[in-house]
Order: structure tokens, then C-alpha cells, then sequence
């Protein structure tokens, strides 16, 4: 893929040197007397109608327009909006790296993700906390275009720091008069194979005549599944095995670094859209238009998912065969690893489920009305709800595997598991854990818009805009608990003080709900894994009954303990559920704004300039109700025998929940200068600034605190493994705030510089340099809760909560171009390129900065050495990090093909590495060695199981390029035939977690291409 980066990227050189060379090949695009007239249609046109609008727009904007309704030029909008210069999309699950998302999330747009959306100008976001829409959910079918505007004006609704998003949806005024199209499409995933995944779309539209004036009517129907496959290949961090735990003998250089264990998943994701879209409007006379649209997405998904993971918690007993390979600086590159003391290594084969269903629905209606030549009054007013419900589910057996053998020295690691008849026999499984979580959220949004447009008959001045808008959105969150309801089953762990011996599935009593399961043609064939035993989908699914049946498991073998010991009853199961109070979360937000702006120019300069300048004012109101919780741990279990001391330092803090509100307001004057020079008609120079807002994402406003305890405690054991001491060293009060309500705005003031030269009506060469100063950034610190124990002392939490912690700045360039050559032999007539280039550079700024160059304490949200700036497994800090989500580099290269009913696309879409963040779930813990030489006798170079040394790895997502492919064929000009291909050169994705030893595989992901059939006939 290095080289096919290296081959755009020089392609793209080479095509702007012969194009300054000789400038006149582009101009033989447009028709000129005695030359032949070249045919505009299909994706040409299309480029022609994008450019059209960059080039026309007040401000500075990129757009994609579909060929015709249904014919966006990818499968997603989240695809489509990768093509556009500075916009990149993330590879991975929203939230969630450790999985891959094989259409892409998470839309940034010059390395920052304040992105607002809209659809058809008006306000668009989807529930779960967030304010953008979420444009996975969205059916690319029903789109006309997308307009990327980088650097609104004052006209333009605020909150778009990095980018306004709009989706446009067809009216039926836009047509002449009847227009119908149908489409179906069948897609096929070369990895997951399986049934059929139809797509139909459906849209038809006509206006007439009447007494009552003109009246026109639009529907559209999209139903669209999208199944596919993802499968991975993954690496635990690498430990630091040191050469003495003698702090006079201990040596570093000779550290060996070994990883924790390996592992697999393979998930399968289907993904369902279904969008409907109606629109009605009406002119009685040629001074009033009015337009009512009603526009509703489904969405809906479904994952399935296998994985083998290590569960290993002895890492510093585990040993590398004699035959191991390690590289220059001590770490693992190929051999055996095992634990002798489990004898083997412990792991876990779990089965997962994740459940989502989300819809938006927004009714709106447009009145625009002429009331003189030059006055026009427009209202606009719409009503938004959506919502949004997940069901996440794991249950997990467990195994004990004799040793783990591997190979790092390849693109892709080469694991090993055990033999299939180890695999396939009962008796080396048990029953593990299982963890759930559950939230569903809705939210609504009314809105009034009401805008004014004078025009001036003044050779100077061309209108002045002003107008008003007024919102009203209130929000429902909840969520049964605040990450997983983790609750372990039977672990070896567990066994001599919990239970006698762990779940084992060969036994009679403990055998229902797990079956043995085979992973076809897992990373297409190139690992042959053997059938392993894994719980069944109707038991993960069967949430809670069937859980219940499993967790009894537990309590039978607990209660034998209980017997044998004569301590109490065990605890049973509790299933996570919305009965809790503080599970809810309300907010409400009220906002008023008014703005006016001028637009002007002087077109009889040598050089004409216009342009527009304007002021927006916005008065934000908002308020918040949630609850502070508090759940006590469970009381200490000492085994019989075993003698125990510090009991008097523990904390005892009775349960409780109580239900605090707050409110917020805040005011912001947001000024914008837009300025534009003519040097030629086809040449023009842009100046753009302006003051930039973007309020806090719902889930950041959220008024829930959640305090916990935990009983700090060490444990001795005898030579047999039997606990013989337990001393308790007091209680650790830590505290999470979801959000915080009085948070500010982000802000920013942004600025523009552009040239841009549209030597054709499909041909241009633009260049934007853009900066974007931050402040206020919102990020995480702790503050002091109080609460009263048993006896009525006051005892102080530390809790974390986002608050306005940073400031930073977004800056760079873009270079695009595109065109058609028709200068060509015949036979090539019709072939054309796009290619673009961004480069961004960020930075962030703590207020209060929090390096500290070795790094304490365990994983809590307090702990921000560790959660900025990364912590290694010997506890070294990494430092400064980069912006999460950044990439410097980003390069898109299309070869585009239309002539004589043929339309063919060659894309390719790359970007350079990027932080996925740090303390990431998987490159995680709190057992790592502390290596600080300060750290004290008691603590240097001893491994830990008290889970006070946090380690949490920069995670990166290696560069990353993609080749997408279609090809059309219109037989005639109302039926079409075509074949798309997504991912053709099977690219993997790559995560890199870095350590100092080196920068290891953390994951390896396939999805392999696929494929979609369609057809669109119009009538």
C-alpha cells in the first residue's frame, strides 16, 4: 500500500506540473467555434454542479453533488465525506478501538471533530448526548448533495468550530415535472459471505398546476442492509521482565520485554437503513413559496462477536522459551510463552452481542414571501425527536491454555493456540463472566426561524440579512450503570476462598448454555483455528434469564465453600436495569440568537472585490437534573486461618443517592468578515475570519456523579497458594462526573486564506491556507465531594469532571484539483482526475499542566499523569501527546472515466498515523512494575497485585490507504446498470501502542472488499 500511497501522490505532482505547463489543455473543455461539443452528464455534470457552488458561495465551501437522486458516489455519507479535502473519518467503532468500523465513523474535519450538521439548513443531530448527526445512520439514497462549509458566516446557525455539515434532499419544485427512479442493489461481503442483503430505493415527484397555484410533491423511500465481517488479530501490552529484583543488581538495558498473551475476534455487523423522506410545497402566486418536508431515518444494528483474549494477572511469572527471539532493545519477537504457576496461560473465549436501534424524525415547514422587489420575509419552523437504544453483552468461558507460541516478525502476528482436541474437551473450560450494559436516550428540538433580505438598488451595497432564531431541546438520558455490570462467574482466582474449584463444563451440573463453534475462513483463510467451546447466542441473548441460569453456577459451588468454611451466604447475580434514579439524566437548553449581515462588492475595480460582514449574537440558557450515588464495596472476606490487621482504616460509607440540578447561562458575540477578489473570472483570492463557537455535547452537561470505594488490601499466601494474611490499608474514595453543567463553549477564531483558478467547468486548482485558535477546550479535573460515613465523619472523594482545562490551535493547508481531459485521443475522451492534499498541525495547551516523568496510583479518572500523558508498563511517562484523532497528512487520488454510457471511478483515500488516545481499553492495567529508583523499598521492582501501578499506552492508528472502485453503464438514459467495490486491495488496519522498548501491534484488522450490484431505472 506504501507504494501505491507513493504512486498517487507523484501522480498527483506530475499532473499539476504538465497542467502549469501548458495551461491550454484545459480549456478545450468548453466549446469554442469549429471544435466538437462535449456531452455533460452523470458524474461530470455532477463535479461541474460542486464546483459551481464552491466557486459561487460567499464563503468558503466544498460540496458533493449525486449525479441524480440515490447516486451519491459511495455506500455511506460517512464515506462520501471522505473525499472532500481536510475531512477524514475514523476506522474504528465510535468510542471503541479495540473494534473495527468497516465503513468508517467519526467525521473530523481539519483535525478537529466539533462538527456540526445539518440537513436542509436546519439543525440535525441524533440523541445519546451528542449534538452532530450521527451520518452512519443517515440513507446516502436520499441525499442531493453535502456541503462542507469550513468557515460559516454570521448568517449561518453557530457551533461550527470545525465545519458546518449540510445534507440536501431533493424538492419537488427542482424538477420540470414528473420524475420517478426506482433502485435495488445487492451487496456481498468477501469475508462474511452469507445470505442476501437487498437494497431498495424508491422515489417519485410531480407537480401541477391548479387554481390554487402551483403545487408539487416529493417522495423518497430507501431500505438499505449492509452486512460485512471484520476480523482481528491482537497483542496485550509487553511487560518489563527484569534482570534482578535486587535494586543494587538491577540493570535495565538488560530488561527483556515480553507480552502479556495474544488473541482473536471476529465480529459480524449488520447494519440496516431505512429512510423515509416526503416533501410538499406550494406557490399561489410568484411572491409565495411555502415547503413542508418530513424526514425520517432507522437505523439499526446488530453484532456478533467472538473473541479470545489472555487473563493472564501473573504476567511477571510467566517464562519464554529457550528458544525465544528478542530484538535489540530486550523485546519479544518470536517463541513460547507460559505461566507454570496456572500451568499454562489463562484466557478467556467469549461470545458478544451488540443491539442498536436509532431513528431521527423532523417535520419542517419553509414560508418564503416576496412582500416588495426587494424585500423577502422567510420562516422556517421545525420539530426534531430522536432516539436511540443499546444492548451490549458479554459471556465468557474460560481455559487454560499449556503455553501460547507467536510470531511478531511478520506484517501480521502469528499466533498459535492449542491442538483441536484440546480445544474441543469440556473439561478445560469453566464458566468465566459476563457484563451487560444497557442506556436508551430521546431528545426533541423545536425551532423558529425567521430571516429578512433587503436588497439595495446601490452600486455598493447588494443586501443586507438579518433575522432571529429561537430553540427549545430537552434531552433524556439513561443508563443502568455507568461503564459494564462486569460480574465474575468462576475464576481460578476465586478457588479456596470463594469457591472450591471453578465451573468446569465437562461437569453435568455446570454444562447448559455453551456448544462448540467453528470461525470459517477466519482473516480469509490465513489462520486455520481449531473449534473451541463458547457460549451460546441464545444464552448471551437471553438477557437476564438466561444469565441468571449461569450465575447459579456460581452460587452452587459458593455455597459448598460456605459449608466447608463457615462463613455466610454468597451474593447472587443482580442484572443491570433502569430502576435506579440516578440512571436518569435530564437536560434542557434554550437558545436565542439574532444576526445581521451585509454583503456588498465593487465590480468596477480592476480587480473586483465582494464580499460580506456580519454579527451574530447567541444567548444560551440551559439547565440540568441528574443525582450523586454512592454504592459501598463489599465487605472483606477473610478466609478462615488467615490473620488479618488494619481493619479499623476502613472507610464505611452507607449506600446512597440524592438529586442535585443545576443551571447555566452564557452569552457570545460572533463576528464574521468575508471577502473576496476577482483577479480574472477564473481566478479569485478569498479572505475569511470569524469567531467560532461549539457548546459542550449533552453527555458533557450531564449533571451524574457516581462516587465508589475500595478497600485497599494486601494478601499473603503460603508456598500451596493457601491465604495465610489479609492487611487492609484503608479505603480509596474516588468519584466520576459524567459531565459537568456549568461548562463553557468551546471557542474559536478562525481564518481563511484561499486561491482558487477554475480553468474549466469541471477543471480547477484551489489552495486554502486555514488557522483556528482555541480556547476553552474541555477536558478532565478532580474536585473535592463530601460525604459523612456511618458514625457521621465528614470523608472526602476525589472526583473527576470535564471541565474548560486547555486551549490549543488547528493550522495548515489544502491543495486540490481536478479535471477532465479532453484534449486526448478519442478513445481516451472522457478521463479525468481528482486529487487533493491536506496537511494539519495542532496543538493543545493545559491550563494546568500535569506531566510528571514517572508516573503512581491506580487507574482513576484522578490519575491525569496517566490519562494525558500515557504511562508504560515500568512506569515511565511518555509526555506530550499528540491531539487525539490528528492526522497530518491526508491524501485523496480519483481516476474518473465517462464517455459513450460508460462511467467508471478509481478512488483512493489515504491518511497518516493518528492518536486513537491513551489508557485505552486492552492497553490498560494496574499491574504494572514500578521502576522509579524513588519509589521506596517497599515498591521498587516488586510486582503488584494491589492495583496501584496504572499503565495506560498512546495508542495509534497506523496510516491507513483504501482503493474504492465503481463502474456504470447506462443502456439507455433511463436505465443503468453498476458494480461497486469498496476496500479491492483488502488493506488491513493497523493499531500501534507505543512503549519505550518499541512501538508494538496492538491489532491487526481485516474486513476484505466488498462488493454491490445495482440498478436505477427512471421514468
Amino acid at each position: 500500500m506504501s507504494k501505491l500511497q507513493k504512486t498517487a501522490i507523484a501522480a498527483a505532482v506530475a499532473q499539476l506540473v504538465v497542467l502549469h505547463a501548458s495551461p491550454a489543455w484545459a480549456q478545450t473543455a468548453d466549446a469554442a467555434p469549429g471544435t466538437t461539443t462535449v456531452v455533460v452528464s452523470g458524474q461530470r455534470a455532477a463535479l461541474q454542479s460542486a464546483q459551481k457552488l464552491k466557486q459561487d458561495a460567499d464563503e468558503v465551501v466544498d460540496s458533493i453533488v449525486a449525479e441524480d437522486i440515490g447516486k451519491l458516489p459511495d455506500r455511506s455519507v460517512t464515506e462520501v465525506l471522505q473525499r472532500i479535502a481536510g475531512v477524514t473519518i475514523d476506522r474504528n467503532m465510535a468510542g471503541d478501538p479495540n473494534r473495527q468500523s468497516v465503513e468508517g465513523s467519526g467525521v473530523s474535519v481539519r483535525g478537529l471533530t466539533y462538527v456540526r450538521s445539518e440537513i436542509n439548513g436546519r439543525d440535525a443531530f441524533s440523541a445519546g448526548g451528542g449534538r452532530s448527526l450521527g451520518f452512519a445512520d443517515v440513507a446516502p439514497e436520499l441525499m442531493a448533495g453535502v456541503d462542507v462549509y469550513k468557515n460559516p458566516s454570521a448568517e449561518q446557525v453557530e457551533g461550527a468550530v470545525a465545519a458546518l455539515v449540510n445534507l440536501r434532499t431533493a424538492m419537488p419544485f427542482d424538477y420540470k415535472g414528473f420524475k420517478g427512479t426506482v433502485g435495488v442493489s445487492e451487496s456481498y461481503s468477501t469475508l462474511r459471505k452469507g445470505k442476501p442483503s437487498p437494497t431498495g430505493t424508491l422515489l417519485l415527484s410531480n407537480r401541477w398546476t391548479t387554481g390554487l397555484g402551483e403545487i408539487g410533491a416529493l417522495i423518497d423511500i430507501a431500505h438499505a442492509k449492509s452486512p460485512s465481517r471484520s476480523d482481528g488479530v491482537g497483542v496485550d501490552p509487553y511487560f518489563p521482565h527484569v534482570n534482578s529484583t535486587d535494586p543494587a543488581k538491577y540493570d535495565r538495558s538488560k530488561t527483556q520485554w515480553i507480552p502479556l498473551g495474544v488473541g482473536y475476534r471476529s465480529q459480524d455487523f449488520d447494519r440496516t437503513r431505512r429512510g423515509d423522506y416526503a416533501a410538499l410545497q406550494w406557490r399561489p402566486n410568484r411572491d409565495l413559496t411555502a415547503g413542508l418536508t418530513y424526514f425520517k431515518t432507522k437505523y439499526k444494528e446488530d453484532l456478533d462477536e467472538h473473541v479470545v483474549a489472555s487473563s493472564e494477572d501473573k504476567w511477571y511469572q510467566q517464562v519464554a522459551s529457550s528458544n525465544a527471539v528478542f530484538d535489540s532493545n530486550g523485546a519479544f519477537q518470536s517463541g513460547t510463552i507460559s505461566n507454570p504457576t496456572y500451568g499454562g496461560s489463562p484466557f478467556n473465549s467469549s461470545q458478544r452481542i451488540n443491539t442498536r436501534e436509532s431513528g431521527t424524525r423532523d417535520i419542517s415547514l419553509n414560508v418564503q414571501w416576496r412582500a416588495t422587489p426587494s424585500l423577502t420575509w422567510t420562516n422556517d419552523f421545525q420539530h426534531v425527536r430522536s432516539t436511540t437504544e443499546g444492548f451490549d453483552a458479554d459471556v465468557s468461558t474460560g481455559f487454560i491454555l499449556p503455553n501460547q507460541t507467536m510470531d511478531m516478525t511478520g506484517s501480521v502476528p502469528q499466533i498459535s493456540l492449542g491442538s483441536a482436541a484440546y480445544m474441543a474437551d469440556p473439561k478445560n473450560y469453566y464458566w468465566a463472566y459476563t457484563q451487560e450494559a444497557l442506556d436508551r436516550a430521546h431528545a426533541t428540538q423545536k425551532a423558529w426561524k425567521s430571516d429578512f433580505k433587503y436588497t439595495f438598488d446601490d452600486p455598493v451595497l447588494r443586501d443586507v440579512r438579518f433575522g432571529v432564531r429561537l430553540t427549545d431541546r430537552e434531552g433524556v438520558n439513561n443508563k443502568a450503570q455507568k461503564f459494564y455490570n462486569w460480574q465474575g462467574i468462576t475464576f481460578p482466582w476465586m478457588e479456596g476462598w470463594q469457591i472450591p474449584h471453578v465451573a468446569r463444563l465437562n461437569d453435568p451440573r455446570f454444562a447448559g448454555g455453551a456448544s462448540l463453534q467453528t470461525i470459517d475462513n477466519f482473516f480469509g483463510g490465513k489462520y486455520n483455528l481449531p473449534p473451541m467451546l463458547f457460549a451460546n447466542e441464545a444464552t448471551v441473548r437471553g438477557f437476564p434469564e438466561e444469565w441468571s441460569k449461569i450465575h447459579a453456577y456460581h452460587d452452587v459451588l459458593c455455597a459448598e465453600q460456605s459449608a466447608a468454611q463457615g462463613w455466610g451466604t454468597c451474593d447472587t447475580w443482580k442484572p443491570a436495569t433502569f430502576n435506579d434514579p440516578a440512571a436518569t439524566n435530564i437536560q434542557k437548553e434554550r437558545t436565542k440568537a439574532a444576526y445581521a449581515q451585509l454583503r456588498f462588492g465593487w465590480d468596477d475595480l480592476k480587480y473586483p472585490i465582494d464580499g460580506n460582514v456580519g454579527l451574530r449574537y447567541v444567548k444560551t440558557n440551559g439547565s440540568g437534573s441528574g443525582y450523586v450515588a454512592f454504592t459501598p464495596p463489599s465487605t472483606p472476606t477473610i478466609p478462615a486461618g488467615a490473620n488479618a490487621t488494619g481493619q479499623d482504616k476502613l472507610i464505611n460509607i452507607a449506600a446512597f443517592a440524592e438529586a442535585q440540578s443545576y443551571k447555566n447561562s452564557y452569552d457570545n458575540w460572533l463576528p464574521s468578515l468575508n471577502l473576496r477578489l476577482k483577479a480574472r473570472d477564473d481566478l479569485q483570492f478569498r479572505f475569511a475570519v470569524a469567531r467560532g463557537m461549539s457548546r459542550p455535547d449533552f453527555n458533557q452537561l450531564q449533571v451524574q456523579t457516581t462516587l465508589s470505594a475500595q478497600h485497599l488490601q494486601t494478601v499473603t499466601k503460603d508456598a500451596a497458594g493457601n491465604t495465610i494474611g489479609v492487611r487492609f490499608d484503608g479505603t480509596s474514595l474516588t468519584g466520576t462526573s459524567d459531565g459537568n453543567p456549568m461548562l463553557k463553549p468551546t471557542m474559536s477564531t478562525n481564518v481563511d486564506l484561499t486561491a482558487e483558478w477554475y480553468f474549466a467547468k469541471a477543471g480547477s486548482l484551489t489552495f486554502s491556507a486555514f488557522n483556528k485558535d482555541l480556547k476553552d477546550i474541555i477536558m478532565t479535573q478532580n474536585y473535592s465531594y463530601t460525604a459523612k460515613d456511618v458514625t457521621g465523619k465528614p470523608q472526602t472523594f476525589v472526583v473527576t469532571g470535564p471541565v474548560n482545562g486547555a486551549n490549543g490551535y488547528a493550522r495548515g493547508f489544502e491543495i486540490a484539483h481536478q479535471q477532465y481531459y479532453d484534449f486526448v485521443p478519442d478513445w481516451l475522451r472522457g478521463i479525468g482526475t481528482q486529487a487533493s492534499w491536506t496537511y494539519v498541525d495542532s496543538e493543545r495547551t493545559l491550563k494546568n499542566p500535569v506531566f510528571e516523568a514517572w508516573c503512581s496510583g491506580n487507574d482513576a479518572s484522578s490519575n491525569f499523569n496517566l490519562s494525558i500523558n500515557g504511562c508504560d508498563t515500568d512506569a515511565r511517562a511518555f509526555g506530550k501527546t499528540p491531539l487525539q484523532g490528528l492526522s497530518r497528512n491526508t491524501i485523496n487520488f480519483a481516476i474518473m472515466y465517462e464517455q459513450h454510457g460508460l462511467s467508471m471511478r478509481l478512488a483512493y483515500n489515504w491518511r497518516s498515523r493518528y492518536l486513537l488516545g491513551v489508557n485505552q481499553w486492552g492497553s490498560r492495567g494496574n499491574n504494572g512494575l514500578n521502576t522509579n529508583p524513588d519509589s521506596g523499598a517497599g515498591r521498587f521492582l516488586i510486582p503488584t497485585t494491589n492495583n496501584d501501578q496504572a499503565f495506560g499506552l498512546p495508542l495509534y492508528q497506523a496510516a491507513y490507504g483504501q482503493v474504492d472502485a465503481s463502474i456504470f453503464y447506462d443502456f439507455t438514459d433511463k436505465f443503468r446498470v453498476g458494480l461497486e467495490g469498496t476496500n479491492l486491495t483488502n488493506t488491513y488496519t493497523r493499531q500501534i501502542m507505543q512503549q519505550h522498548a518499541g512501538n508494538f501491534t496492538r491489532q491487526v484488522f481485516m474486513s476484505g472488499p466488498r462488493y454491490t450490484l445495482l440498478a436505477q431505472y427512471s421514468f
